[in-house]
């Protein structure tokens, strides 16, 4: 069940539908969507400098804006345009999209608006109804082509409204959710095709997760791609000997970046799950020729034809995770030399917050670079990237081991940003440790889901209290350019702009401007309704520019907060939108 409404001043919109029609028809006279146009591949590739048409922003996954009214010299007189509360009932890490001047927002009871995003004016609203049972919260991210906006559930639904008046185009169920199969990120759209991985797959699914293609009219699945490799190949034999239906995970929650010179798609793919080895069967590793215990393809980038979902390569960073420390986060595409050579790069960090780029024409692993302290990789090879694993910090049942980062990461879901106007990456991170202890099955016991481990997090031994950091690394030679730290978690991802700024949000329910040379701060929110646990975007309405950031529902990093006692929260306001500008 689903209802649109189309809202337009002070008009009471009669009951009839022949009156809703009638209200659309005036409404469409005076409403600023009237001018909407409809979303190119031209458009995708090279999109309007006030435009954030997809998650990142852009194919290249920089989540950079281009936008410089907004400087250095005047983002200390940075105030409160107007903001918009959200439907409650469960955490949001939204990124709204903007396209002429239009803002689409995703509540996490999974009510979409189109609001004025000069003015918030609400515009239209179309209410998807869950499936009974599912627990409401927001995605990280929707889509839009040609005239349909297109959303992901957390009932595993693809969704397409039209763009201009958010009735239903179609809708399409991509898999059971009573299975456990759920959307936390929306899609990518590439050629025509909309990209979708799946997630949920922890819960004990036979044979893990996937990843989809859709025809963008009719929703129709073109081709799936299986995130936990199976068959007789060195890929299907990586699973120590598991049967498929014993092989779990591989969830593919963070939508990819897309390189249209090269036609694929850079998705990345989640852990195995149960996390302990032991539990999972991945250890002890089999003597039997021809089988490994690298657990495919977890903890890797996939490159994938999105016409028919072809996979011409992939990379895996980290084979046979047993700490909760995946690799799915943002593919970044940069282009640049390395070791005196211009390379075409994927760009991605981890967990365990180190920065890795390999050649998205080859596959060929580049470079690697650590930045924050961690214990779990004890080397690296320079020439394959092959990783050699400190013994001491792999979970074993009856022992409690020590390792850093603890799960969350030493970097989470916040995503990582590039400026082109500074070739530096900035990166929000958290520094602290975990004592990792077992949980495992009872004897006859079925594994039903879950990670089987208890992360009791504490702060690292050599920290300084300050938990949360923004690191910006030089992506020319690698190096730290500068390093801003404060004690709350940074919890939103960085936005970096054509003005020289650097926007960010943290726990203690503050948004932040960093000079993007230096790290200074040059203007700071006051406190706002709660913590900031979403994506930063800027955009431009009406000739000006704006920047729009979502505080929380309660709080979903509880995990971080929980090594700061001190910052309180409140329990269960609403989400609100907070849209920020110069003054006129």
């Amino acid at each position: 069940m689903t209802r649109t409404k189309i809202l337009l001043g002070f008009l009471a919109v009669a009951a009839s539908s022949a009156s809703l029609l009638a209200v659309q028809a005036a409404s469409a006279q005076d409403s600023p969507i009237d001018n909407l146009t409809p979303v190119t591949d031209e458009m995708l590739v090279d999109p309007p400098d006030g435009d954030w048409l997809m998650w990142r922003r852009t194919y290249d996954g920089w989540g950079y804006s281009p936008l410089e009214e907004i400087n250095k010299d005047n983002v200390g007189d940075l105030q409160l345009a107007w903001a918009w509360g959200m439907s409650p009932g469960g955490r949001s890490q939204e990124t709204p999209l903007v396209h002429d001047g239009i803002l689409y927002l995703q509540n996490s009871t999974h009510l979409i608006q189109a609001l004025d995003g000069a003015t918030g004016d609400l515009i239209w609203e179309y209410e998807y109804e869950l499936s009974e049972g599912t627990n409401p919260s927001g995605q990280r991210s929707k889509a839009i082509y040609e005239d349909k906006l297109i959303i992901a559930t957390r009932d595993a639904h693809l969704v397409a409204l039209d763009a201009k008046t958010g009735q239903l185009i179609w809708d399409k169920q991509v898999a059971n959710p009573e299975f456990g199969y759920s959307f936390s990120s929306g899609p990518i759209v590439a050629n025509g095709v909309v990209v979708q991985g799946m997630t949920g797959c922890g819960g004990g699914q036979p044979g893990g997760c996937f990843i989809t293609g859709h025809d963008v009219e009719t929703g129709e699945e073109l081709w799936r791609v299986n995130t936990i490799a199976r068959g007789d190949t060195a890929e299907g034999n990586s699973w120590n000997g598991l049967p498929v239906e014993s092989r779990h995970g591989g969830s593919a929650w963070i939508s990819g970046s897309y390189d249209p010179e090269q036609n694929l798609i850079f998705a990345g793919v989640g852990q195995p799950y149960p996390w302990i080895a032991e539990i999972s069967g991945l250890l002890p590793e089999s003597s039997e020729e021809g089988v490994t215990n690298d657990a495919l393809y977890t903890n890797s980038t996939l490159a994938i034809v999105p016409e028919t979902g072809e996979l011409k390569w992939y990379h895996q960073y980290l084979p046979n995770d047993s700490l909760d420390l995946d690799y799915v986060y943002e593919r970044m595409l940069i282009d640049l030399p390395f070791n005196g050579e211009d390379r075409q790069m994927v760009v991605t960090t981890g967990k365990l917050g180190i920065i890795e780029a390999i050649d998205r024409v080859s596959g060929e692993w580049l470079w690697a670079q650590e930045t924050v302290p961690q214990n779990v990789v004890a080397s690296i090879d320079e020439e394959t990237g092959e990783k050699t694993i400190n013994p001491d910090t792999i979970p074993h049942i009856g022992e409690t081991t020590f390792n850093c980062p603890a799960d969350p990461g030493g970097r989470a879901w916040q995503a990582t940003a590039y400026s082109p106007r500074t070739q530096m990456l900035y990166l929000p991170t958290v520094e602290f440790c975990s004592n990792t202890t077992p949980n495992p099955l009872d004897p006859g016991e079925i594994y039903t889901g879950g990670g089987m481990a208890t992360f009791a997090r504490v702060p690292h031994p050599d920290g300084d209290g300050n938990i949360g950091q923004v690191r910006a690394i030089d992506m020319t030679d690698q190096s730290e350019a500068w390093q801003y730290r404060q004690r709350p978690a940074v919890t939103s991802s960085t936005l970096p702009t054509g003005g020289g700024v650097v926007f960010v949000g943290s726990l203690d329910r503050k948004f932040m401007a960093l000079d993007d040379e230096t790290g200074e701060v040059l203007w700071e929110s006051g406190p706002l309704s709660n913590s900031l646990e979403s994506f930063p975007i800027s955009y431009e309405a009406d000739g000006k520019q704006y920047v729009a950031v979502v505080a929380n529902w309660a709080s979903g990093l509880g995990r971080l907060a929980s090594l700061t006692p001190d910052i309180r929260l409140p329990p269960d306001n609403p989400a609100t939108l907070y849209v920020f500008a110069l003054p006129d």
